[in-house]
């Protein structure tokens, strides 16, 4: 699961420590998921799964913390598990950063999944906890101990976000349409996923299903629908401004790092006579074989892809409530 570290404008823990976070990230995953599978094979009869923050001392790492319903299928888990550990993958990210344990009160956000059925099967299971990590994860992008952003409730539903963070390793950092003050004037860019190696800029081009966008080199593309035929933006624009915006980052921070250009549609086609260097056109006929590529990395976190996160950070806009004001006003509503 890649790592979502910054949601638009809303606060994010890993503003505060961002060569901390990432590590603790995948620990966090790796223990819970070891936790709930182990009580899973052991068909303990439990009543609830709720979460433990990692930030514990190491000996109490063996002890369960978890609590899932008893299930009632026979032991068939070997191939399963086999075949199915690789997607909730654990991610050496020791190369270059450092791995001590920071105790603070900044690991006051509890995990605690809901139970909505018994998972019959090793791979209903790992769904189930990815599913439900998926929406720690915005918490995590969107609050610290001190501090809450307003998350808005299409970002729950946003299947794109989702299959991102659900699909990408865990040693990848997702900026989902970072909104950064550039020159005094806040600029949202589009999505920017730092892989170890590579940054590649998203610029998503989805609204109604099976459209056909027709492209070119000038200021406006047409895009078809049945047959009507409209002109629309080239995304080519916001895609350069993007671009401009993030080299000048990297530059100013002397980051050497390859900056890639995707154009995205999943559920529409994207016909664009030629080629343009440096731009790599992803339609709903490409999408799974990208996101296979991309899921291919066995690459560890390395120190200047945080530097890269950190000079995006650095200029990044943030919106939140000190927490005291956020329980004042929630006292008031009840």
């Amino acid at each position: 699961m890649a790592q979502l570290v910054k949601l638009q404008d809303y606060i994010s823990r890993y503003q505060i420590d961002l060569a901390r976070y990432p590590t603790q990230f995948v620990r966090l995953k790796k223990n819970q998921w070891e936790r709930v599978k182990h009580q899973w094979e052991t068909g303990e009869e439990i009543q609830r799964w709720e979460h433990i923050e990692t930030e514990v001392a190491e000996e109490t790492i063996g002890k369960p913390r978890f609590s899932f319903l008893k299930r009632f299928l026979p032991n068939q888990r070997q191939q399963e598990e086999e075949e199915q550990e690789q997607d909730v993958e654990t991610v050496d990210v020791s190369n270059e950063l450092d791995e001590d344990y920071i105790h603070d009160e900044e690991t006051m956000l509890h995990f605690e999944p809901n139970i909505v059925y018994n998972p019959q099967t090793l791979e209903e299971l790992k769904r189930m906890f990815i599913d439900q990590f998926f929406h720690f994860q915005l918490k995590w992008a969107s609050s610290t101990v001190r501090e809450k952003s307003y998350v808005d409730p299409k970002f729950m539903r946003d299947s794109l976000l989702r299959t991102m963070l659900q699909g990408l390793p865990d040693s990848y950092l997702v900026f989902y349409l970072p909104i950064l003050r550039i020159k005094k004037a806040p600029i949202e860019l589009d999505i920017l996923i730092l892989t170890p190696t590579d940054c590649y800029i998203v610029k998503v081009l989805e609204e109604e299903n099976h459209a056909v966008y027709v492209g070119s080199g000038e200021r406006f593309w047409t895009k078809k629908v049945g047959k009507n035929e409209k002109k629309t933006l080239s995304p080519m624009i916001d895609l350069a401004r993007t671009e401009s915006i993030v080299s000048q980052l990297f530059q100013q921070e002397g980051i050497d790092m390859p900056v890639r250009k995707v154009i995205l549609s999943r559920n529409g086609y994207i016909d664009y006579p030629g080629s343009v260097y440096g731009v790599q056109f992803v339609d709903k006929r490409k999408f799974s074989e990208w996101m296979q590529q991309l899921k291919r990395s066995v690459s560890p976190m390395k120190h200047m892809q945080i530097r890269a996160a950190q000079s995006i950070l650095k200029s990044a806009e943030t919106t939140s409530f000190n927490r005291d004001i956020w329980s004042v006003e929630e006292s008031e509503e009840k």
